[in-house]
Parts: structure tokens; C-alpha cells; sequence
């Protein structure tokens, strides 16, 4: 994620302070890690540096001052770029999922292989109940359906390589052992 890019996308809506920016980010990206404010501060410092955020002006609510940032025009053609550039396919596999299974695949006899493909396999479907559960709650918003739909997907995904790998284990096992 492009967490500089996602900041001036919040910002294209109006002026913000950081903690508005976490609180907007967490709220609108709700299956994503949650921003720390240490890490909004920086980015918006960064930002401000290279000419895509001002300040604009300042305000005081029971503690510090707060500094509000509005998106520069550059900050805006910067957004407008990011936008419009297609995000390509991963060209590598680069999941701790898939080096894990590699990895019990080579040191782990076909048991063990197994055993470890279908605790991990659990552990997929019951977060697959949990995004279920939270995207047909009565309470959810279009954000959480959104984000629960994208990890679903991916979800679903992992499940069908996990079963499709169990299936292969000692084939696999024997190619690599042999």
C-alpha cells in the first residue's frame, strides 16, 4: 500500500490534521493495518517537503495544536498520476503462506506436510466466517463490505491452492526426496 498516496487521496476531499487523516484512513481501509500516528506525522512531513501538502492552518482541541493539511496542486497532478498507472501483477510469488508450505513441503515428512496444509486451511475458513460475519452485519457499511468482499477473494484463492496442494504432498514430497 502507498500510504503517501492514500493520505492525498483523503486530503483531495478537504483539509485534514493527521489525527482526522488516521481516523479517516482506518474508517475507509478497514481490512488494511491500521496507520500510527507516528507514521501519519512522518508521511505528512514528507509530503509537505516535496510540495504535495501545505499547512492550513491550525486548531486546538483539549491538547496540542493541530495542524490542518490541504493537497497542493502538484500534491493533486501527484494523486492524478498514482490514479491512472495500472498496478501490474505481482511478477514473483512473495507470500509468507506459500514459503511456509515450500518450506514444510522440503524438511517435513508427508505427515507432517499435510498436517500443517490443513491447520493452516482452518485457519483460512475461520477468518473466511469472520469477514462473512462482519460484512452481513446489520451494521456494515459499503467500506467494510468492500474490504470484506477483497479478502474474501483472496481468502478463497489461498483456500483452493491449500487444497490443491494437499493433493499433490506426496507426489511433491517424492519428487523433492528422491
Amino acid at each position: 500500500m502507498s500510504t503517501p498516496h492514500v493520505l492525498l487521496g483523503l486530503l483531495a476531499s478537504g483539509t485534514k490534521h493527521g489525527y482526522e487523516l488516521k481516523r479517516a484512513h482506518d474508517e475507509r481501509l478497514p481490512q488494511a493495518r491500521p496507520l500510527a500516528y507516528g507514521q501519519v506525522y512522518a508521511t505528512l512531513g514528507r509530503l509537505q517537503r516535496d510540495g504535495l501538502v501545505a499547512p492550513a492552518g491550525q486548531e486546538r482541541q483539549a491538547g496540542p495544536d493541530r495542524t490542518a493539511y490541504a493537497l497542493t496542486e502538484e500534491g493533486r497532478a501527484a494523486l492524478d498520476r498514482w490514479l491512472g498507472t495500472v498496478e501490474p501483477p505481482m511478477p514473483h510469488v512473495n507470500s509468507t503462506l506459500f514459503a511456509k508450505v515450500m518450506v514444510a513441503l522440503l524438511v517435513a515428512d508427508v505427515d507432517q506436510a499435510r498436517s500443517y496444509l490443513v491447520a493452516q486451511r482452518r485457519a483460512h475458513t475461520d477468518r473466511l466466517r469472520e469477514l462473512t460475519a462482519v460484512k452481513t452485519a446489520p451494521s456494515a457499511t459499503v467500506d467494510d463490505v468492500v474490504a470484506a468482499d477483497y479478502a474474501i477473494a483472496h481468502l478463497d484463492a489461498d483456500l483452493r491452492w491449500l487444497h490443491t496442494t494437499l493433493d499433490r504432498v506426496a507426489d511433491w514430497h517424492r519428487e523433492v526426496h528422491s
